[in-house]
């Protein structure tokens, strides 16, 4: 059997559920995740991620990107020696729930929807109790109490559109530590709670190197990655 060496520079979100598919892939990766957050910020993620696939050595059979478009931060995108493949997904999610059609399935039907997983949970910065008790700390000793009660008003009206916290279930991380904080976060939120069996099948495919078309664009040397602004999410130009 033939060992591919790929290497895997994904979204820090990500980092549990890649080192552990990893672990039972044939390939052989190397990792580099980048700091989570980036999508905040499309321009900082590009640059990064651009410097990241740069500075990729030789002898690699394809360079894997753990991204979706997020927030088009993969707008304009170049493969260097070696080819890119990147997966047709939007965001983390659709690597969490194993395909762009699952995800739009249960986002249309469920709007309003705020996502919740191993990742995530580990940045802090999901709503809930804990993210509001550590914020308003943090406002009363850089602002005051009268400023900080301010502040953390417009901190919450964002909220406002969302009625569902949904942890998905990726068998990552401490699953059923991560759920019990799901459920305290939605309790205190007053939102709605789902819990979602996660699906691994396109994080693997992509370290496997199954890259069907539909699910994954392959950017040759020199190519670009564009936004196609339809349903296949990605193309190169």
């Amino acid at each position: 059997m033939n060992m591919n060496k790929y290497c895997l520079i994904a979204c820090g979100v990500l980092e549990k559920e890649f080192t552990h598919l990893a672990r039972q892939a044939e390939n052989k990766i190397d990792f580099n995740f980048l700091e989570q957050g980036l999508h905040n910020t499309p321009e900082k993620l590009k640059l990064q991620l651009q410097a990241a696939i740069n500075s990729v050595p030789t002898g690699y059979s394809a360079v894997l990107l753990g991204f979706g478009l997020c927030s088009k931060g993969l707008n304009g995108i170049k493969a260097g020696k070696t080819k890119l493949v990147v997966p047709r997904a939007h965001d983390c999610i659709t690597f969490l729930l194993g395909s762009k059609e699952r995800y739009r399935q249960y986002f249309d039907a469920n709007p309003g929807t705020y996502w919740y997983s191993p990742g995530w949970i580990k940045t802090g910065t999901q709503p809930g109790k804990e993210r509001y008790n550590s914020t308003l700390e943090e406002y009363i000793m850089k602002y005051g109490l009268d400023n900080a009660e301010y502040l953390m008003r417009m901190e919450q009206s964002w909220l406002k559109g969302y009625k569902k916290a949904v942890y998905v279930d990726t068998g990552a991380g401490t699953p059923e530590k991560d759920i019990e904080f799901t459920k305290e976060c939605a309790q205190w939120l007053k939102w709605e709670y789902d819990c979602l069996k996660g699906d691994s099948g396109l994080m693997q495919n992509l370290l496997a190197g199954k890259w069907d078309p539909r699910d994954f664009l392959v950017a040759e040397p020199g190519q670009s990655i564009v936004p196609s602004n339809d349903e296949t999410i990605l193309r190169t130009s």
